[in-house]
């Protein structure tokens, strides 16, 4: 019986309406470690890009959120937000679905700029930089490539899904 679920994605892929939307489905806790980085940058006083530059130089950041994110995990009955999520169920052998999502590159930047407003090439240049900082920390920190999803029990693309029929998916795949 699974007690725990991973989503990840990329930015703009849409893994917050999902988790939302399963939280209520099933009653699980949410944790979106992408709102707790978001809070960490707004503590050190630094806007996100800046911060994950911060991290790039400062391992023990991401060292301690993901320490967050195991202790989560192993405490059940939970949705884990997050990019690393399904990875560190995977190296500490923690029993979850492991759920990213896939969505297309220009619909992710539109997403985004339905969220925050802004230029389309400017967000496209903001998103791409986080990505590329994302996948250096986690390849430099843990060796890992986020462009292996090998790992997931369940790959969706929501390019072209309403988050219901992605949240369906899921719960199909967890009653099997």
């Amino acid at each position: 019986m699974v007690n725990a679920i991973t989503i990840s994605g990329l930015p703009g892929s849409g893994t917050t309406t999902v988790a939302e939307l399963l939280q209520k489905k099933l009653g699980w806790k949410h944790v979106n470690m992408g709102k707790i980085f978001r809070e960490l940058a707004e503590e050190h006083r630094m806007k996100l890009q800046e911060f994950e530059e911060y991290c790039e130089e400062n391992p023990q950041i991401d060292r301690e959120i993901d320490k967050k994110q195991e202790k989560i995990l192993m405490e059940g009955n939970v949705i884990l937000e997050s990019r690393l999520a399904g990875w560190i169920a995977h190296i500490k052998k923690i029993t979850a679905l492991k759920v990213w999502i896939d969505c297309e590159e220009e619909e992710r930047v539109k997403r985004i700029i339905n969220r925050e407003d802004g230029d389309f090439f400017e967000k496209k240049g903001e998103m791409k930089e986080r990505e590329e900082s994302e996948k250096r920390r986690y390849k430099k920190f843990y060796g890992i490539d986020l462009d292996d999803k090998s790992i997931y029990d369940v790959i969706i693309d929501s390019t072209n899904l309403k988050p219901e029929e992605i949240v369906k998916k899921i719960v199909d795949k967890i009653q099997k």
